[in-house]
């Protein structure tokens, strides 16, 4: 006779009689949520930039995405980030430090990457393959996975799940804002 799994949640007294997986989900993301938001700050020091948050991070790497210049709007909707004063410091701090450079078209202010900011990128790029993509295909070994292939089907198919999630989350936060 096996044990009953218990549920690992980090709040009880919203654990569902319908939904119970789902605080166990939420415990989850929050925990991932965290460990990479730490994750890529440090990463981005060992790649030499010390001084920038998470979402200065993200902010980085989503201006320098396929080497095309971004408006403030686009980059809020590609990061789903609703607070755009939050992306405008960010960007304000990039600019600062000579890794982004704005443009103004029309009414639109336009943002690139600088050489530097592309090099941040580049070497934050190695630290990440030093640093996370060797361990991951180590893990693939340990979870016995027989290949690579199988191993990014399954990574693939849990990031579909979390932007569907995505959406579950965006619409019950849009139900929340009515009541």
């Amino acid at each position: 006779m096996s044990a009953k799994r218990r549920a690992i949640v980090s709040s009880a007294h919203l654990v569902s009689d319908s939904a119970g997986a789902l605080s166990e989900f939420e415990y989850g993301l929050i925990v991932a949520a965290n460990a990479f938001n730490r994750w890529i700050v440090r990463a981005m020091a060992a790649a030499g930039m010390p001084d920038l948050g998470a979402l200065d991070v993200l902010v980085l790497h989503s201006v320098n995405h396929r080497a095309r210049k971004k408006k403030l709007a686009d980059l809020c909707f590609v990061l789903n980030v609703e607070d755009t004063h939050t992306v405008t410091y960010a960007l304000r701090k990039l600019t600062r430090l000579g890794l982004v450079a704005g443009n103004r078209q029309g009414k639109e202010m336009f943002y690139k990457t600088t050489k530097a900011g592309q090099d941040a990128c580049a070497k934050y790029r190695a630290v990440r393959e030093d640093c996370l993509v060797a361990a991951f295909g180590a893990f693939a070994g340990l979870r016995g996975s027989e290949s690579t292939q199988a191993q990014d089907a399954e990574l693939g198919e849990a990031a579909q799940l979390l932007r569907a999630l995505s959406g579950l989350y965006d619409q019950a936060a849009r139900a929340a804002a009515s009541l």
